[in-house]
């Protein structure tokens, strides 16, 4: 019988980010974006089956039949953390886990731009983060929430599905409910959440239309709030928000979202060349009075061009910084070009530049 804890610990010696359990295939692990099989007999129904009811116990065993799909976090002796999602394909079970780090980076060492830190020190209003799933917005959003612990005095409180990173209390006060354990749901959490004197809240994931406007409420009545989305930019994000409403809603959140949206953080993650690891590429969109009457006046395509004239202030196209991360010698030039969103415009900036770094 395979040892579900012996094959998590050797993915964390292999600095696995993930590891995929299926039926009939030996277990795969992630590692700096490859998939690697690991050296273990192909994993049999019976064996996955164990495995699920080994780390979540029978109750929760038998909500995941009913369900097919179950999150939930684990542990191993080492205290070394995993995010796990069990579910069903051709009939079998598989699960994914996520490695969580113990370890909160500090944001001066995650090689985000300088305005991230300042976003932190908001009274109030809502900041999204913003990526495809594995694109570090967990780990962005835990070291915004470090920041603040270490500058501030205040009372956060978070609601996620599952906690992944373990925060504790350093200048702040902080609560963390997960979702299914301590609250049945984000909404129902965020319906309680503002009866609990919270200064800043962060909601896992705003994922339908009563936990987006719960969350938007939160920030309008002078919360600092933080959430994720998944979406690729800044434009696309604003319009998924209000997406989300009836139409005969929409005029309505446009001018709540003007009111209370302050930033959009959209990262994804690249393999660094000059070392082992990742390094995020990241759009910033700073809600100006401009970005505001865009939102407002239903005129959210124009958001980019804003994004590409004010550098100045802090914002930056997601092209901006691939180009920025290569020319620092951080990502390839083959992998900047072909996932950047104009790859003939990238590659003739870099055969103008070389390697030097534009002005």
């Amino acid at each position: 019988m395979i040892n579900i804890k012996e094959i998590l610990a050797e993915s964390i010696e292999q600095s696995a980010s993930d590891l995929h359990i299926n039926v009939g295939l030996p277990p795969i692990m992630r590692v700096h974006t490859e998939l690697i099989a690991m050296e273990y007999p192909a994993v049999t129904d019976e064996e996955a089956r164990q495995m699920v009811l080994e780390m979540v116990g029978q109750d929760k065993f038998q909500e995941f039949e009913e369900k097919r799909d179950l999150d939930f976090s684990t542990y191993i002796d080492d205290g070394s953390r995993f995010r796990v999602n069990a579910h069903y394909q051709r009939e079998s079970i598989a699960l994914s886990f996520r490695a969580i780090s113990n370890y909160i980076p500090v944001l001066d060492e995650l090689n985000l731009p300088d305005i991230v830190k300042e976003l932190t020190e908001l009274p109030r209003g809502l900041v999204v983060v913003t990526g495809h799933t594995g694109s570090g917005k967990s780990t962005t959003l835990a070291s915004m929430i470090g920041s603040i612990n270490e500058k501030r005095s205040k009372r956060i409180i978070t609601l996620e599905d599952p906690v992944e990173y373990a925060l504790e209390n350093d200048n702040c006060m902080i609560e963390q409910r997960e979702i299914g354990a301590d609250c049945v749901t984000f909404a129902s959490g965020l319906r309680h959440v503002l009866r609990q004197d919270p200064d800043v809240i962060l909601v896992g994931e705003m994922r339908d239309l009563e936990t987006t406007s719960s969350t938007i409420t939160a920030a309008e009545t002078g919360h600092l709030v933080f959430s994720t989305l998944h979406t690729v930019n800044a434009s696309q994000t604003v319009e998924r928000i209000i997406d989300i409403y009836p139409g005969s809603q929409q005029n309505q959140i446009r001018a709540m979202l003007s009111n209370t949206l302050q930033a959009v953080i959209s990262q994804t993650l690249f393999r660094r060349v000059d070392k082992p690891g990742m390094v995020p590429c990241t759009e910033i969109l700073l809600c100006t009075s401009a970005v505001r009457n865009c939102i407002r006046e239903n005129r959210v395509f124009e958001i980019p061009n804003i994004i590409e004239t004010s550098r100045k202030i802090g914002m930056q196209s997601m092209d901006n910084s691939i180009a920025d991360m290569y020319f620092r010698g951080f990502i390839d030039r083959e992998e900047a070009v072909m996932r950047s969103s104009n790859p003939g415009k990238m590659e003739k900036l870099f055969s103008q530049h070389g390697n030097a770094v534009p002005a």
